[in-house]
């Protein structure tokens, strides 16, 4: 008995890399050697595919806040005037906007479900297919002027299948990367998804003045400026399809048992952690999607510009900055802390809304977009940040628990990832959210008061609240010490 007991050691601790999509049986990322022998390849790997099927996912939720600015130019009456501000094309415009918002934040829970239910290999799989259905859409749609606005507000909430993808995405990744590392991993994750918002503001506008120079400068020109700009996504979402098929992974370890997600439900830092995301993502998507017809109705002179306006009038910068800005908050949040980082964030991110009132009142596009691109990049570190705490959270009351109660400190650590990838689907849902409010509250400004004054200065008390919560709850001696160490030093 005793040679067979030795042969099957190894065979059982043994961990070989594959660049062949799998499920894996064996997963251990906080074992060092497991780690080094071959994990930390396959975590890349999966991050890589991950991150590329999500970035798709976010250019075809964001969609409509390009295609929404030439429509009007391709015949479609409801959005027409939208350059001189006209109050009821900019509604319009701002419905189509933030219906997508709205409907991948509602399917960010469900589809966190999934990746322990399906794997996270087979959703990946899923939901870049699932792409295809608003963009043929769209692309069959814009060529039929007659097509009355209520088609269209169908058509941009099947584009908020692109919004859910976040959370399947996030929650995957989550159970790849050791504790040590999820800031960083979490981070590249969801900024590879950010970065498709700027992308696609950047790229859509592009594809459609072309589409116009080749056809015509009339309706028929923009309508099939449009149709390319949304069909040039299809062979990249077929090939996302595929990468997923033949390279990733899913992790049997990582099933849900259902009690975490009540667990995650009924704990306050899941609110709580909601609350907060709801400033940091539900301002980056919101203002994101919003950010395009924000320039032209408020600085319609641009437009007469060329090349400002065949970029979008710089609309992609936001996008372009608060992307890259994530990962920063993640890694500064692995040093410091991530709820010391989000204080900051908050503090900033009012002085920003602050300073777009001044530009609005001085009519001084370069402050404009100066103080815009500094509201985006806070929003991306506190992105970074805000994600950074939820493992953070869970882990340290899990350790907490277990110390207690006389509970084994290995099998609290796994309830805890359970319960952190639980309430990050919840999290992402409630602040993805946040972005449909953001451009609620701009829409409602304009038609009550004609101005998005009310509404910029409801965010800056809005945002100076949240910095105060964060502080309540996560700095204050009295509980991030005593109760919940590991906030004041994330890697801990």
């Amino acid at each position: 008995m005793a040679p067979t007991a030795v042969s099957e050691t190894p065979e059982k601790s043994t961990f070989q890399h594959q660049s062949r999509g799998r499920w894996l049986d064996q997963w251990e990322p906080d074992n060092e050697e497991f780690w080094e022998k071959g994990g930390k390849q396959t975590a890349k790997k999966n991050l890589i595919f991950s991150v590329f099927a999500e970035n798709l996912g976010f250019s075809v939720w964001v969609i409509w806040g390009s295609i929404v600015t030439a429509m009007g130019a391709a015949g479609f009456g409801f959005l027409e005037g939208l350059g001189q501000g006209n109050p009821v094309a900019v509604s319009n415009a701002l419905l189509l906007t933030s219906t997508p918002t709205l409907v991948g934040a509602a399917l960010r829970i469900p589809y966190t479900f999934a990746v322990p239910r399906f794997g996270g290999r087979a959703f990946t799989m899923f939901s870049a297919a699932m792409l295809l259905l608003p963009t043929l859409g769209i692309a069959y749609f814009i060529n039929q002027p007659s097509t009355p606005m209520w088609v269209f507000v169908l058509l941009a909430a099947l584009a908020g299948v692109g919004g859910g993808n976040f959370s399947s995405s996030m929650a995957n990744i989550n159970f790849f990367f050791p504790e040590g590392k999820k800031g960083a991993a979490l981070g590249i994750n969801a900024a590879g998804g950010n970065l498709g918002v700027a992308q696609t503001q950047l790229f859509v506008p592009l594809i459609i003045t072309l589409g116009t120079h080749i056809l015509a400068k009339d309706a028929a020109g923009y309508r099939f400026g449009i149709t390319l700009a949304v069909l040039m996504w299809i062979p990249l979402i077929l090939f996302s399809f595929y990468g997923a098929w033949r390279y990733m992974d899913s992790i049997s370890g990582a099933k849900s048992d259902g009690k975490s997600y009540k667990l995650a439900l009924t704990n306050q830092h899941t609110w709580v952690m909601s609350v907060l995301y709801i400033g940091t993502f539900g301002s980056f998507i919101g203002f994101s999607f919003a950010f395009p017809t924000l320039l032209k109705a408020n600085f319609p002179d641009l437009a007469g510009i060329g090349w400002m306006s065949m970029i979008g009038n710089l609309a992609f910068l936001g996008a372009l900055v608060g992307s890259f800005s994530r990962p920063f908050g993640g890694f500064i949040s692995d040093k410091v802390g991530g709820a010391k980082i989000t204080l900051y964030v908050f503090v900033g991110m009012a002085l920003s809304t602050l300073l777009i009132m001044a530009a609005l009142a001085a009519k001084s596009f370069p402050l404009y977009l100066t103080a815009f691109l500094l509201l985006f990049v806070l929003t991306g570190i506190g992105n970074g940040s805000t994600y950074r705490m939820i493992p953070s959270i869970f882990s340290a009351e899990a350790k907490r628990r277990a110390s207690e109660f006389g509970l084994d400190p290995a099998d609290a650590l796994i309830s805890a990832k359970r319960m952190s990838g639980a309430a990050i689907g919840v999290i992402g849902a409630v602040g993805a959210s946040g972005g449909w409010l953001v451009q609620q509250a701009l829409r409602l400004s304009n038609i009550n008061f004609g101005s998005m004054n009310p509404a910029f200065t409801a965010y800056a008390v809005v945002f100076l609240a949240m910095g105060a919560a964060t502080w309540w709850y996560y700095l204050r001696s009295s509980f991030a010490v005593d109760r919940v160490p590991s906030l004041a030093y994330a890697n801990v």
